[in-house]
């Protein structure tokens, strides 16, 4: 039975695009199901000078197009939201807000209870995180939970600054910093691959595992975010966080329970083992470059509108990473992602190594190929298995064949998308598939050595749009005798 969650939401940031195209369409999605409906309101927070009929109008307008969005419910929905116009820096406005709240919370009967939402540059979080606290928005008779977007800093230092400046205000089981990674279906659906099947779990390790890849493949390219993209690139944008957390939860150790405690202390253990790199080795293990192209729809990134004519902002990165956890101690992890590539797709392998004894050899099969596990995370959700078996024929001779299964399109449509997922965790108080600070922390520090390494070095190789990154990339593994596993197919 669906249990409704009482909140009074405070969206800092509510005019933005982050929350017209992914916040509103949550929410609604969470009020069709139930879990917000009669007790809860949204206070949407930005400088314009909006009334709540036009804030409730843009609410509706960002529904177009979403599942159970007739005319009746999305006007119920949207009666519950709220417009105040607001500077994070003045706080006789947190007063207005604070007010705000109480009267919202009364009139839902909401429980005190209080969520703030950080959709905004980030350059304000610690500000308005301040001021909440200091002007007392903060409830005392329901729960206080502060939800913040990335990037959360642009390296270890400003990102330890940031995470001073929020626990000044709220305690760490307070803060729901998202990776929306995090809130997807297959991402979810590791921990149940790993650790429910006795076929895998097991074998989940160096004695089997000869190598673990992960493509965060995009087919667009930097599009109009040039301005956010120039100050992160591919590293901070996408390896330090989504990358990184896709490795803890490909190599963890099985926790205690399912709880988020046990779950971010196994993910700790796994990011905290990350090998320490010198810039040497930062420089030998890591390749970067930019997209470049020849059409209207396809030009260099340094053509792209607000981007700097000699940017040295990198657009994809490929990496090797090593683990000094026991359990994956020689394992490489080999990562990589960019922009303008071959199509979009998220996949995770898991290549296993070969049988030691081959007794196949002798009848015309001298070697066997190990077997592969791919996780598509997205847009195709499923896994294929590729397993030996023997090929047609009357000789005994032993091929590969994948063993494949898909989410249908429509399962996948019909599905709880990554912001409503995280959204309903937040308010149920489930930190489990949110990221704690010693993740990131861990994080920042391996990944400023790859940029110390990067920033000494003037060279940035370039890669045609509508490849797979620039040749350097299948040098750095070639040189460990390895190439990238990549399905390249959609699925249909």
């Amino acid at each position: 039975m669906t249990q409704e969650q009482a909140s009074v939401i405070t969206i800092f940031g509510g005019s933005g695009d982050l929350a017209r195209r992914k916040l509103y369409p949550a929410l609604f999605q969470l009020y069709r199901h139930g879990i917000l409906h009669d007790h809860f309101a949204v206070i949407g927070t930005a400088r314009r000078p909006w009334t709540n009929e036009y804030y409730r109008d843009v609410i509706a307008t960002s529904l177009e197009g979403e599942a159970g969005a007739v005319s009746d419910s999305v006007h119920a929905f949207a009666s519950h939201f709220y417009y105040q116009s607001h500077d994070v820096t003045d706080a006789d406005h947190y007063v207005t807000l604070r007010k705000l709240s109480a009267q919202l919370d009364d009139k839902y009967s909401a429980g005190g209870n209080r969520l703030f939402y950080m959709a905004m540059a980030p350059q304000f979080f610690g500000i308005i995180a301040s001021h909440i606290r200091s002007e007392q928005l903060l409830s005392a008779s329901g729960y206080n939970r502060l939800v913040i977007e990335k990037p959360f800093g642009h390296d270890f230092d400003s990102a330890k600054e940031l995470n001073d400046s929020i626990n000044s205000a709220f305690d760490e089981d307070q803060i729901y910093r998202i990776d929306h990674y995090l809130g997807k279906e297959m991402v979810q659906s590791l921990m149940a691959i790993r650790f429910g099947n006795p076929v895998f779990k097991p074998i989940w390790n160096r004695d089997y595992v000869d190598n673990v890849q992960i493509t965060l493949a995009e087919a667009v390219g930097v599009e109009e975010r040039a301005g956010y993209y120039e100050t992160a690139g591919a590293l901070r944008d996408m390896v330090q966080n989504h990358i990184m957390q896709l490795i803890a939860y490909v190599a963890m150790p099985e926790p205690e329970s399912l709880t988020p405690a046990a779950v971010h202390q196994a993910k700790r253990s796994i990011l905290e083992s990350l090998k320490p790199l010198t810039t040497a080795q930062a420089a030998d293990n890591f390749v970067r470059g930019q997209y470049v192209g020849d059409t209207p729809d396809q030009r260099d990134y340094v053509q792209e509108d607000g981007v700097a004519a000699d940017s040295k902002t990198e657009t994809f990165v490929a990496g090797r990473i090593e683990l000094t956890d026991s359990a994956w101690t020689g394992v490489p992890f080999y990562v990589r992602t960019g922009k303008h590539m071959t199509r979009k797709s998220t996949q995770i392998t898991v290549n296993f190594k070969p049988t030691e004894h081959n007794i196949f050899a002798p009848v015309g099969c001298p070697d066997l190929s190990g077997n592969s596990l791919t996780i598509f995370v997205e847009p195709e959700e499923g896994y294929r298995l590729v397993v030996n078996s023997k090929q047609l024929g009357q000789d005994y001779h032993v091929g590969q064949f994948p063993l494949n299964f898909r989410h249908t399109a429509n399962e996948i449509a019909n599905a709880p998308e990554a912001y409503e997922h995280l959204i309903q965790d937040a308010l149920a108080g489930n930190q489990t598939n949110f990221t704690r600070w010693h993740e990131l922390k861990a994080t920042w520090q391996y990944v400023d050595k790859i940029r110390e390494a990067w920033d000494a070095s003037p060279d940035m190789p370039t890669y045609e749009s509508g490849s797979m990154g620039p040749s350097a990339s299948d040098d750095l593994l070639a040189k460990y005798g390895d190439s990238w596993s990549w399905d390249g197919s959609a699925n249909d």
